[in-house]
């Protein structure tokens, strides 16, 4: 029997996903609460979007709201730190792509408009509050909430956890699992006057591979570019350096790199996050369910968190107005979600591990078209996360061609580095 709770649903975060799940629901009549421990807008990383969030800014009804604030993604670009090589793909070649556009943004604007449009659909926000506890029971979850006007309770049906990497319910049920094969540390800023080969290059999400790190380079203004290095975390610390001094030292050690950021001026602190490739071994329990990084996070490369935030925010917010109506399809419905999140994570996650071996921007970086491989690869980078058998043979053909690349070069090697600048002593 379901509670007479004060909420249909709480959601702790109001980042992209639980700013997703908030609207929807809203937007169903649902009464929702979205508790955030933060004034929005923020500094915030994970700038560049990915074609297949489009069809959710439009259910969301943001898309005319986005367009002013945002930049428009064509595609990318990926390229060596040694200088010697680099390809540009487009998402309008991609196989089948429906979606051949995106955005790049400035998380802090990003993430408010999304927040504010949230509160603007029905559902109710409060700002600098942080959850403090939890209690879940068979028929309600209670939270424990604290804000500049004390501490309260907040009692709902059901709850989606949405807190990025604090994962408050998967650190009270002890779920997090690292992947231990991806201990990275990154670095990252913004830029001004950073020089530009052309004007595509601000339409352009930017790839550059070095061989124990690989660089960003995103325009989230027509000025202000997103400039960030992600490294192995045993590499930074033999380093012994600051991450000031970290994001120099990589900038000046990749020729490619030394080239781009030429009289570029750092506009904002440089800011650090180590370790943030993990997975919760559960994403639902009988009253909750987690979305976005509180349910996983595998690596900024090929911008997947906002698209998984954004699509799993979007998935619980149907799963629990569906559940409130018919409690006996709980159950099912939690396993399937589970299902197609775990299915995603994993298809991207042997991505992410192809791009950390040497073969994968040795192959990109000299396409050559058989089979639509490259539309096959294009589509993935888009967002893709289609079941057809189509794409999936095309993406086991180019893995297998990684694979024969790794014993007998059918393209030459690439050094990634060449003749690196040393410090000053």
């Amino acid at each position: 029997m379901e509670s007479d709770s004060a909420y249909d649903v709480a959601i702790i975060g109001g980042g992209p996903a639980g700013s997703t799940a908030a609207t929807i629901l809203a937007r169903h009549g649902r009464k929702v609460v979205v508790l955030e421990r933060e004034k929005f807008p923020r500094f915030h990383i994970g700038e560049s979007l990915l074609p297949y969030s489009m069809n959710a800014f439009e259910r969301l009804g943001v898309q005319e709201k986005l367009k002013p604030i945002c930049m428009e993604k064509i595609g990318g670009e990926v390229a060596s730190a040694c200088g010697t090589r680099k390809v540009r793909f487009y998402f309008r070649t991609g196989f089948k792509l429906q979606q051949t556009k995106s955005y790049q943004v400035k998380r802090a604007d990003f993430d408010k408009l999304l927040l504010d449009h949230a509160s603007e659909s029905g559902a109710e926000v409060r700002e600098q509050t942080s959850v403090e506890k939890i209690d879940v029971t068979p028929d309600s979850v209670t939270l424990a909430v604290k804000s500049a006007c004390g501490s309260s309770e907040v009692k709902a049906r059901y709850l989606i956890d949405c807190s990025g990497r604090n994962s408050v319910v998967g650190t009270h049920f002890k779920l997090r699992q690292s992947y231990q094969t991806l201990q990275k540390f990154s670095v990252f800023a913004h830029f001004e006057d950073v020089p530009l080969r052309d004007r595509e290059e601000l339409n352009l999400t930017r790839l550059i591979r070095g061989g124990d790190f690989w660089f960003w380079m995103i325009a989230v203004t027509e000025t202000r570019i997103s400039v960030g290095v992600v490294t192995d975390t045993a590499v930074f610390r033999k380093l012994n350096k600051t991450p000031e001094e970290a994001l120099d030292h990589f900038i000046r050690k990749a020729p490619e790199m030394r080239e781009r950021m030429l009289g570029a001026r750092r506009v904002s602190q440089v800011y650090s996050i180590s370790d943030y490739s993990y997975r919760n071994s559960r994403f639902t329990g009988d009253r909750w369910m987690l979305a976005g990084d509180a349910a996983g996070f595998i690596d900024p490369i090929f911008s997947t968190g906002v698209f998984l935030a954004i699509l799993s925010g979007e998935q619980c917010a149907d799963a629990l107005h569906e559940i409130i109506d018919n409690p006996r399809r709980k159950p099912a419905i939690f396993r399937n979600y589970e299902k197609r999140l775990n299915r995603v994570m994993n298809k991207y996650l042997r991505f992410v591990e192809a791009w950390y071996r040497p073969e994968f921007i040795e192959i990109f970086t000299n396409p050559v078209e058989h089979l639509n491989l490259v539309g096959a690869v294009n589509a993935a980078l888009a967002g893709n996360i289609g079941n057809s058998f189509a794409l999936r043979w095309r993406m086991e053909v180019f893995y297998f061609v990684l694979f024969l690349q790794r014993h007998m070069a059918l393209v030459p090697r690439l050094p990634l580095i060449n003749n690196p600048q040393p410090d000053p002593a």
